[in-house]
């Protein structure tokens, strides 16, 4: 059984291993690899694993020993899923391995925001405290948590991580989604969309990317926010209209944003937020902590194994 891992480095830059997965075939791992140089590292594979190398209907078609296509992430949108299932071959993702690294991810970015933590230990470096004329300083608003409002668009697994912790916090949690009451915790609340944007101090974007959730974030949603509040999305880029959130950050609609996904990634040079004002970036990291990226080495493995033995699990086209 050949098996080629197209972009290997994401997952296993070099802490991880990947003895267990040659000891199931004849297996090659790239690094990295370009579109136009996917047929000829795949050719002969049974399995291709990637994580964001794209496989095309055109891919599939020209690949006839290709049985099984292994997306090393949760998102498979990389893969022509329609065209695998119509060549018979199987398209499998990795569930739910990053849940409580991206939610902590999440309270990373508020707890920065809040009490401007990166902005105080630069100043503090700089001399500013060991030059002031008192025991301390400050010079941002330092906001409490507890009490505020939190409203989580999209209660999935990484929703309700992020809801534990907040209500950890004291905090009062909001979430739109389609669960109904009566499948909820008492500690969360269910609100409809734009009310939580209207209502709450803190949004944090759990929902995934289709046709109607793509740019949910605009102009229009963003001016139905509090100057004060916060925006952070560890979900997908294209939930926001850049440009917009830009805009409502430098006019000052919204106090700050804290992303760990764009909306083109690497970004270009030119994308708003990267200048926009209260704006606080992370290089697309939340799923990334050294215990993430083990389970997803294990589920890798355990999907491959599931599917030799002819129970395939985490198919994403059947």
């Amino acid at each position: 059984m050949k098996i080629v891992v197209l972009d290997g480095y994401a997952a296993n830059p070099g802490d991880l291993c990947w003895d267990e997965l040659k000891a199931l075939g004849e297996c090659t791992v790239y690094d990295r690899t370009a579109p136009a140089e996917v047929l000829e590292r795949s050719a002969g594979a049974e399995i291709l694993l990637t994580n964001k190398t794209v496989i095309t209907a055109e891919h599939i078609a020209a690949l006839p020993e290709l049985k099984y296509i292994g997306v090393l992430a949760t998102g498979y949108n990389i893969v022509d899923v329609t065209a695998a299932k119509e060549h018979g071959v199987i398209v499998t993702n990795i569930p739910a391995y990053s849940t409580d690294s991206v939610a902590q991810m999440v309270f990373a970015h508020i707890l920065n925001i809040a009490l401007q933590v990166q902005h105080h230990s630069e100043e503090v470096h700089k001399g500013r405290w060991t030059d002031s004329k008192d025991f301390c300083f400050w010079d941002t608003p330092l906001i409490e948590l507890h009490g505020k409002k939190i409203g989580i668009v999209g209660l999935g697994h990484t929703g309700y991580a992020t809801a534990r912790i907040a209500i950890g916090f004291g905090m009062q949690v909001y979430a739109y989604t389609s669960k109904t009451h009566f499948q909820l915790p008492p500690e969360i609340h269910k609100m409809e969309l734009d009310e939580l944007f209207r209502e709450c101090d803190i949004i944090s974007l759990h929902c995934p990317l289709t046709d109607s959730t793509r740019e949910m974030v605009n102009a229009e949603r963003l001016r139905l926010m509090k100057s004060t509040a916060i925006l952070i999305n560890t979900g997908r880029g294209p939930l926001i209209n850049e440009q917009d959130l830009a805009d409502a950050l430098n006019n000052g609609t919204i106090y700050a944003a804290g992303v760990d996904v764009l909306s083109q990634e690497p970004p270009r040079a030119d994308n708003p937020l990267l200048t926009a004002k209260n704006c606080y970036i992370t290089p697309h990291i939340a799923w990334a902590s050294t215990a993430a990226r083990e389970r997803l080495m294990q589920i890798m493995l355990e999907n491959i194994r599931a599917y030799r033995e002819g129970k395939p699990v985490n198919v994403v086209n059947k």
